[in-house]
């Protein structure tokens, strides 16, 4: 039976991961920040399912954390054979707006946590000549606007080198780029979602569910509905510097009205 290792597991799209990969019978690894929700979405999984659901408590912004998860990676005996990487926040307010020590964790967890994860998990796998890599990006890498969607495509863009380089070697890379999801993710920054539109907004599960099937055709960039599709289309038409103005406006716009949070990010 194969093994998946989900960061950000108890939540959003990492708890609709460890539903997926569960149902399907694979043995999982579930990480992230708090043990009790942790071990009761073992528990539940373990019953509901009958796999092996162990846990792993880490906080990927600090040292020790990505030390722990990147051994649990390295362990020959028990290998890994699909890592996804989940785990990531949004911060309320623009650039200027937010201390530059928030940004810098934000960097760790979306970059060097994803980096050195990749890293820990590929070169295992390379040598068995066999495994898969989820990188969860956004649709935000794709617009110039903030940190969030900076982070967000320096995954697509690794992911997808990586992709390139381990080609041939029985490794699969794919960067995950989905639009709003409802998930936990907007309320967990404070961020106001109530002025986007319906027609925006994803279902988790279904997302997890195309994002596997494109995985598995060997595809190293997901955009998992079409509704997307189009908008990152369109969106190629038109001008860089006109797009981080449209992008900044729409923020306003779906934001909330005067007195509510920051305008919302893109998971």
């Amino acid at each position: 039976m194969t093994t998946a290792l989900i960061t950000g597991a108890t939540a959003g799209l990492g708890a609709a991961f460890a539903r997926r990969l569960a149902l399907d019978g694979h043995n999982l690894v579930l990480v992230a920040r708090d043990t009790e929700r942790l071990e009761r979405q073992a528990a539940e999984l373990h019953d509901r399912h009958g796999v092996e659901a162990a846990v792993l408590t880490a906080d990927l912004a600090q040292e020790d954390g990505l030390v722990a998860v990147e051994e649990r990676l390295g362990d020959t005996r028990h290998p890994v054979d699909l890592l996804v990487n989940n785990a990531g926040f949004a911060l309320k307010g623009g650039y200027l707006e937010v201390p530059v020590a928030d940004e810098l964790r934000m960097l760790r967890v979306h970059c060097e946590a994803v980096l050195r994860l990749t890293s820990a998990a590929a070169e295992p796998m390379r040598r068995r000549g066999r495994g898969g890599v989820v990188n969860v990006a956004s649709v935000a890498a794709f617009v110039p606007r903030g940190t969030y969607g900076a982070t967000k495509a320096w995954v697509v863009q690794f992911t997808q080198g990586a992709a390139h380089d381990l080609a041939g070697s029985g490794v699969r890379l794919m960067a995950l780029c989905p639009g709003f999801v409802r998930t936990e993710f907007h309320q967990r920054a404070g961020i106001g979602t109530s002025s986007i539109p319906g027609w925006m907004w994803l279902d988790a599960d279904r997302v997890v569910d195309a994002g596997l099937r494109d995985l598995a055709r060997g595809r190293s960039l997901s955009v998992p509905d079409p509704r997307y599709k189009v908008l990152l289309g369109a969106s190629k038409l038109v001008p860089r510097s006109a797009l981080g103005g449209v992008s900044s406006r729409a923020g306003r716009k779906y934001g909330p009205k005067r007195g509510g949070s920051d305008s919302p990010q893109l998971p």
